[in-house]
């Protein structure tokens, strides 16, 4: 087991009825006014909105408001809260809502806190040297946002997609309620179960020898997720089956899974995918499984062992005693699943067909026009990007 620092500072409160303690516990991390973040309708429509702010006021907190935020979310409305938290004078961010909105708290509060433009951060020009705190009240189970270090954005001029990750963006409280994903549409549960799936996948497949421990909790994670989206997508209002995803969510995305690998993983397909949503501006966990499949068959001959270790320990493929064709068989046996929860399992399922200039632009934005490679098992240049999405088709 290689050497590792472990941190996972965020303090979970996971239950039926914890947004009751919302208030308590943005008051616990030094909160003087908040501004509440959220998406769409939904947070209003359920009520879950105005629950928040009763609690915040129950405890004597004065808010203000900040909605609109949209899936794959825009530098534009960063600004936006940026500008208004400066205005309003809150010095805490919650945010009421899954990824996209945790993200965007992350954005502003780097924003808020430091003296240039926050986009900088994403374009790697710059370092945060602070982040107003941030709770979270979390709604979707999947980026895991709310105790990870990383957030992404996409810039509305060419919407360019790009990530950011520190320490200092990491959510004091995250307060986790299963019930409240109960009304979630199936392609969006499924999608966040892939999405889940996905982080923890980026570390199980790397290069190295891996760590024992590290790589069966990994594994009965994945056996979990596979087992319970299943259920959901049959029973939505299954508590037990949200719970368990719910924290696989956050499990998935807190390094955990990286603990003495001795590597932070592939992230091949991420960056596949953030090139994708970017441009066309689909769902994350969706565009994850259209393009995982032709990654997979792509750098399987350079990891099969990892691979047949995947189908066996994973997908329950019996042994045929040759790797490389073991690990066939997980992929496609990872296929079908995709398939049986609805999930496309390439670009066409995605709704997508992108013209050769199409494809020719999305491997130059990942390469970073031929400046940088992408992935851990196999190292992927600008023209291994582009067979990659061709093969996706």
């Amino acid at each position: 087991m290689e050497n590792f620092t472990y941190y996972a500072p965020t303090k979970v409160v996971f239950g039926r009825d914890t947004v009751a303690q919302t208030g308590q516990l943005a008051r616990e991390f030094g909160a003087n006014k908040v501004l509440v973040l959220y998406g769409g309708g939904s947070a209003v429509k359920s009520g879950l909105l105005q629950r928040v702010c009763d609690v915040l006021t129950a405890v004597g907190l004065p808010y203000a408001l900040l909605g609109g935020i949209q899936p794959n979310p825009r530098l534009s409305k960063v600004y936006e809260g940026i500008d208004l938290g400066r205005r309003e004078g809150v010095d805490f961010l919650l945010a009421v809502g899954g990824g996209s909105v945790i993200d965007t708290a992350k954005a502003v509060g780097y924003g808020m806190a430091n003296d240039f433009d926050v986009w900088e951060l994403y374009a790697k020009r710059a370092q945060a040297a602070a982040c107003l705190p941030i709770g979270a009240v979390v709604t979707i189970a999947a980026a895991g946002s709310e105790m990870s270090n990383s957030s992404v954005i996409t810039r509305d001029d060419g919407l360019l997609k790009r990530g950011y990750s520190s320490n200092l963006g990491r959510p004091r409280f995250a307060v986790m309620d299963p019930a409240l994903t109960f009304t979630l549409p199936p392609y969006q549960t499924a999608s966040g179960c892939v999405d889940i799936l996905m982080h923890t996948m980026e570390r199980y497949f790397h290069p190295g020898p891996g760590a024992a421990l590290t790589d069966v909790m990994a594994e009965a994670l994945m056996g979990t997720v596979l087992e319970k989206s299943r259920i959901l997508m049959d029973t939505p209002t299954d508590y037990d089956a949200r719970a368990e995803v719910m924290w696989a969510g956050s499990l998935s995305h807190n390094d955990l899974f990286e603990c003495g690998t001795g590597t932070h993983g592939d992230w091949a397909c991420h960056q596949m995918e953030h090139e994708l949503s970017g441009m066309f501006d689909v769902a994350h966990g969706a565009g994850l499984a259209a393009i995982w499949g032709s990654w997979a068959r792509y750098v399987l001959p350079a990891a099969p062992e990892r691979f047949d270790r995947f189908a066996r320990r994973v997908m329950g493929v019996g042994d045929c005693g040759d790797p490389l064709e073991n690990g066939r068989r997980g992929i496609a046996a990872f296929e079908a699943f995709l398939s049986a929860i609805r999930m496309p399992v390439n670009l066409r399922q995605l709704g997508l067909t992108p013209s050769p200039t199409q494809l020719d632009a999305l491997a130059d934005s990942c390469s970073y026009h031929g400046g940088r490679t992408i992935g851990a098992i196999q190292k992927l240049d600008r023209a291994d990007i582009r067979r990659i999405y061709q093969n996706a088709l």
